[in-house]
């Protein structure tokens, strides 16, 4: 036989192979997901606790910032009281010199007797 029967006799038994087998249908693969149900929950999961996380952090800065507030006002209050007090102070010691009280004293009707006066430090 030449090459060319061959050929032929090999195509004819091919199509009466093809013939004989019964056409199955494909096997219907199912479609997933890419995404399984497990990995569907992690991510649920992770965004949930993302978002709880951030409204902490919100909230956390929030306090932080009204905290700072009030200790500014309160350096303000403070710094105003300090500056009163240096005033008073000034004031008292303004009007506890020795000239003053003896002018003071002499207004009243008081005088001084050198020997009843005792120097304390």
């Amino acid at each position: 036989m030449s090459n060319l029967a061959k050929k032929y006799e090999q195509r004819v038994e091919q199509t009466t192979e093809q013939v004989m087998q019964p056409k199955t249908k494909p096997l219907r693969e199912d479609k997933r997901s890419v995404i399984t149900p497990g990995e569907k929950f992690l991510v649920a999961i992770f965004a949930i606790v993302f978002c709880i996380f951030a409204v902490k952090i919100v909230a956390t800065e929030s306090a932080v910032y009204d905290m700072n507030k009030e200790i500014q006002h309160m350096e303000t209050t403070i710094q105003k009281q300090e500056k009163t007090n240096n005033d008073l102070a000034l004031e008292v010691s303004e009007l506890s010199t020795y000239e003053r009280i003896l002018e003071r004293a002499k207004e009243l009707g008081l005088n001084l007797k050198e020997q009843n006066v005792k120097v304390v430090e």
